[in-house]
């Protein structure tokens, strides 16, 4: 088993608030640094494995990018093209891998696959993406927030649609930061009851998606049906169409309030093209910021 002075990043909760803000401040300076052109490698020689079970655009790319721009490699490893698609078990995986690495990253299905990855790894295990959170992306989401807007504290964010993997991070965000999180789901659809009981003070489940947008300074949706659910898209299209975000529910918020997607996007499903194509729609810088706010990450649990 692992040593027990490793950090992980599994959860946001794995961090303290402190450590938190640290990150995503320090994910500004390395973007700053990085527009300006400054070669900057404290990861020189590191390796990170990346093992993904579910497909990625922005993770594969913000991973690989940050680790060749840190001066590292990072190596892409597949179920297609490893003993974990024959059957190898993760904790024989996890032993293997971080003798050979310096940093294991996991896209995968059951949150149960990382946490054990993590109990039987030496080196940090970074989640990127599990059907039970998504860590990484609040990193950048938080980010561009206080890049363009300053500290969230005391804010009001309302989440739109379903109580999934990204809701139940900004679960954990509205908790650590101290903002308040409407959330606007259909019934059926509620976030998991343990993530509502651990941030109970921090949230409201609101039906009315009109309601839960009165006042907000941020509204962020998801796609209706997420990786493995593809066979209830016909269900969960009936069951969300009064929640897409609409030029209409985003006049409801703050004049200045700002609209977020972690992406892919289905325009004209959970987000109207005139809003995610809009004035007030922040996804492109908070795409990129997941390349820096990950490499502030990747710092923090490598760099001592």
């Amino acid at each position: 088993m692992n040593n027990t002075t490793v950090r992980h990043f599994l959860t946001l909760t794995d961090l303290s608030t402190e450590e938190f803000k640290r990150i995503i401040g320090r994910a500004t300076e390395l973007r700053a640094m990085h527009h300006r052109g400054e070669i900057y490698e404290p990861l020189k020689n590191k390796v990170l494995a990346m093992i993904f079970e579910k497909s990625s655009t922005r993770t594969r790319v913000s991973f690989e990018a940050g680790m060749a721009q840190f001066g590292g490699h990072a190596i892409f490893l597949s179920p297609r093209d490893t003993q974990l698609g024959r059957g190898e078990p993760i904790e024989d995986s996890a032993r293997v891998l971080s003798r050979m690495a310096d940093c294991l990253m996991v896209r995968t299905f059951e949150h149960e696959k990382a946490e054990t990855l993590a109990r039987y790894s030496s080196v940090p295990v970074i989640n990127g993406l599990t059907d039970d959170v998504h860590p990484c992306q609040l990193l950048a989401d938080m980010q561009t927030w206080y890049e363009l807007r300053g500290d969230i504290s005391g804010k009001t964010v309302t989440w739109v649609g379903d109580g999934n993997n990204m809701c139940h991070s900004y679960m954990h965000a509205a908790k650590m930061l101290g903002f308040k999180l409407n959330i606007a789901c259909p019934e059926g659809f509620d976030p998991q009851q343990r993530f509502i009981d651990e941030t109970a003070d921090s949230i409201e489940i609101i039906r009315d998606a009109k309601a839960a947008c009165e006042g907000s300074d941020l509204i962020v949706t998801d796609v209706w049906a997420s990786m493995g659910q593809e066979e209830e898209q016909k269900i969960r299209e009936k069951a969300f169409r009064n929640y897409q975000v609409t030029g209409e529910l985003m006049a409801l918020a703050n004049d200045d309030a700002l609209f977020m997607h972690c992406l892919p996007a289905h325009r004209g499903e959970e987000v109207s093209a005139e809003v995610i194509d809009g004035k007030q729609s922040v996804v492109w810088d908070e795409a990129e910021n997941r390349l820096h706010a990950q490499k502030a990450l990747l710092e923090f649990l490598l760099v001592q």
